[in-house]
């Protein structure tokens, strides 16, 4: 049996959720959560297979309370149930630790599924939920190859960048010309697909360079 903890906030989202899936042969409506802190409370108190997770609940939602649940129990599976497609709410729910992202307009049958398919330790997502992961990481990896267009030093110039410095800061930090410091400047923005110093180092800082 699959033991299930829902966690939504509205009263009859949870009751339509306990009935059909208690009605699965293979699954167990093990409790009922009506708010992200209550969610990780009754994940340590009942200890379920899975958690379906709503993303907006009062107290703390469900990207905060998934967090909190993997960090004490990293085994525990997160389903989320929600119904934001956006980018900014997948995206950090998918780092949280769910395992599977799900609309609320999904056929109940495919919910079944998807609950299977998870604890099985597959990952599944909406078919429109897959088209912004598959945008975050391209846009992720675009990043990262601009930084390795980088020469050694010309890393270490962007690093000072992002730390505010000027160029003739830069200079005597790095014991080269302020002319070098132009020179590393000038090459690298271009490298970098970027117009000035200040896109430079916000693209430092989001790569964790500063």
């Amino acid at each position: 049996m699959i033991n299930i903890l829902i966690a939504d906030d509205h009263p009859v989202v949870r009751r339509g959720l306990a009935f059909f899936l208690g009605m699965q042969k293979d699954m167990e409506i093990t409790g009922e959560a009506s708010s992200g802190a209550e969610a990780v409370q009754k994940a340590s108190e009942l200890n379920p297979d899975l958690i379906l997770m709503d993303l907006s609940m009062p107290e703390m939602d469900g990207v905060q309370a998934a967090k909190a649940i993997k960090a004490k129990h990293p085994e525990m599976k997160i389903v989320i149930l929600t119904s934001y497609a956006d980018q900014d709410h997948v995206i950090p729910a998918i780092q949280a630790g769910a395992s599977g992202y799900q609309l609320k307009d999904v056929e109940p049958a495919e919910l079944a599924q998807t609950i299977r398919d998870v604890m099985k330790g597959e990952n599944k997502l909406h078919p429109k939920i897959t088209g912004h992961v598959l945008a975050h990481l391209s846009g992720k990896s675009n990043k990262i190859s601009r930084l390795s267009e980088l020469t050694a030093r010309e890393l270490e110039v962007l690093k000072e960048i992002a730390k505010g410095k000027s160029n003739k800061e830069i200079a005597s930090s790095l014991f080269i010309t302020e002319k070098t410091v132009k020179s590393h400047v000038s090459n690298l923005l271009p490298k970098l697909q970027v117009a000035d110093r200040t896109q430079a180092a916000l693209l430092a800082v989001k790569e964790g360079l500063a």
